[in-house]
């Protein structure tokens, strides 16, 4: 990869590992968005974008534990599926074009997702748990498939469910990252058994991003403006994609 590629890719990283870890996401979807815009291969793109979310995801979850924002509670039941199907998810391949089409529509989905913050002034309700369950289980497949580690969809699931308030959302959806990333990680590597060379600088960028956006993000500030204006990039990240 050349040098200057390089730089781009690991200033993006960094950028995208603040503004996502400050909501207790690890970021998958804005990796994978950096990564396409700049043309990486589906074959670097899976593996590189579930590596940067075991680690922006760890942070984030230790910051918003500490927060005092987590609830076992709400967490264990869409975790339960959702590991082995995550593992299912990692291990398949798909044809490029396949896989292309899915996580351009994952990207665009994200990118609308941005836009429309998904909070509702309701009182807060336990999930049932068959839907919890049944919903952790098809999330665990697609992150693990697409390389992401779900929360895009747990956490508007949770929102607009009137499920969690914002911080418990964001706290249980960055444990629920982690535990799928090292699942949907495991599975790829037990198919493929390798990683990107590139992994080393990618690594150092996430960890100093994930740990300045999940303090803040835990402690300080809210971004879902950052966020909407990040939907921009996912959005042209996800109809490229698609269309090439």
């Amino acid at each position: 990869m050349p040098l200057e590629t390089l730089l781009e890719l690991t200033a993006g990283i960094f950028v995208i590992a603040i503004l996502y870890s400050s909501v207790g996401h690890a970021g998958a979807s804005g990796y994978i968005a950096v990564m396409s815009l700049l043309s990486l291969a589906p074959s670097v793109i899976k593996p590189t974008s579930l590596s940067l979310n075991v680690l922006v995801a760890s942070i984030a979850t230790w910051q918003f534990y500490r927060a005092g924002h987590f609830s076992w509670r709400l967490f264990w039941p869409f975790a339960i599926l959702a590991v082995p199907f995550a593992f299912l998810g990692g291990y398949v391949s798909l044809p490029t074009y396949i896989f292309k089409i899915i996580l351009g529509m994952v990207l665009i989905f994200s990118a609308v997702r941005c836009l429309f913050e998904l909070q509702r002034d309701k009182q807060i309700l336990q999930p049932p748990r068959f839907q919890a369950i049944a919903a952790g289980a098809g999330i665990g497949f697609i992150s693990g498939l697409t390389g992401t580690g779900g929360g895009i969809f747990l956490t508007p699931i949770l929102l607009f469910m009137g499920w969690a308030e914002v911080k418990t959302a964001a706290a249980v959806s960055a444990l629920f990252i982690l535990v799928n990333s090292m699942a949907g990680l495991a599975g790829y590597f037990a198919n493929t058994r390798s990683l990107p060379s590139i992994i080393v600088p990618l690594f150092v960028a996430a960890a100093l991003g994930g740990g300045i956006g999940s303090y803040f993000g835990s402690r300080r500030f809210d971004s879902v403006i950052l966020k909407r204006f990040l939907a921009v990039v996912l959005f042209i990240a996800g109809t490229k994609l698609i269309l090439t």
